[in-house]
């Protein structure tokens, strides 16, 4: 549940936005790798610039070297410019972007030759999670080195996990083979967004025993988070976006269960 913040409030918390920085230490400050992830932005509006082929290729090729547990490789990738795009969904891919991936966990491949997890397909679900995820950050990442801007999509344009049984139907998904998320990615329009809001050192990292969080640092947190969304989406609100997930939850809920759990397209 969400609470109403009051102006000067909002006007606190967008200044506090406004202030933060990455923290990068001083010795490292000229490392480029480093810029590039800890400046790295989502970015909701791009450009008709088109992405080289080339270019494009390096950041598939970062998806399909990323890590993965045991090395299975248990993640897929539909690739769309934005002609296949249209011709597959009937809109434009979100924001305008150029090109787009949709991540996807994928545990039907492996299992035609392996079956790892024959009596667990929670663990082998949130395994192929775990390296789709790791998957679309290496794409993330190779495309802000290569000067592509990108944002990542659970929702919006019917484009991840809450419309998981939408996508199995139109990419002709097999049991086993679950959406994620899509990234969308292009030449950013205008400068970047400043940092989000992002909570302090002490509230994620701990040593030894797990550290219960400051509800004032939290409190602070959300109001940032609220008021934040507002400037950037001025036709909604967080609360708004907020319901829409709520409102979807439950469906998806019970189509990812029937698509983890059913196991009968085995071998």
């Amino acid at each position: 549940m969400t609470r109403k913040i009051g102006l000067w409030a909002g006007i606190g918390s967008l200044l506090r936005i406004l202030r933060g920085k990455p923290k990068i230490p001083p010795s490292l400050a000229d490392n480029l790798l480093l810029q590039t992830i800890l400046n790295r932005r989502s970015i909701r509006s791009f450009t008709s610039r088109v992405i080289p082929d080339d270019i494009f290729a390096a950041v598939l090729e970062a998806g399909r070297l990323a890590p993965s547990t045991v090395n299975l490789q248990s993640w897929a990738f539909a690739v769309f410019d934005a002609d296949l795009w249209q011709q597959t969904f009937g809109q434009s891919i979100p924001f305008h972007g150029n090109r787009a991936v949709i991540i996807m966990a994928d545990t039907y491949r492996d299992r035609q030759v392996l079956d790892a997890f024959p009596h667990s397909p929670l663990v082998e679900y949130t395994i192929a999670v775990i390296n789709a995820s790791l998957a679309a950050m290496n794409m993330n990442i190779a495309a802000e080195a290569l000067g592509v801007s990108s944002v990542m999509l659970s929702e919006t344009g019917r484009s991840g996990l809450l419309d998981a049984r939408y996508l199995k139907e139109k990419l002709g998904l097999p049991d086993g083979v679950i959406p994620l998320m899509t990234i969308v990615f292009g030449y950013a329009r205008g400068p970047y967004p400043p940092m989000p809001p992002k909570l302090p050192e002490e509230q994620v990292f701990f040593k030894g025993q797990y550290r219960f969080p400051d509800l004032e640092t939290m409190e602070s947190w959300l109001s940032q988070m609220i008021a934040g969304y507002k400037a950037s989406h001025l036709n909604s609100s967080f609360e708004k976006q907020l319901a829409i997930y709520q409102g979807k939850i439950g469906q998806a809920e019970a189509d990812l269960h029937a698509m983890i759990f059913h196991r009968d397209h085995r071998p």
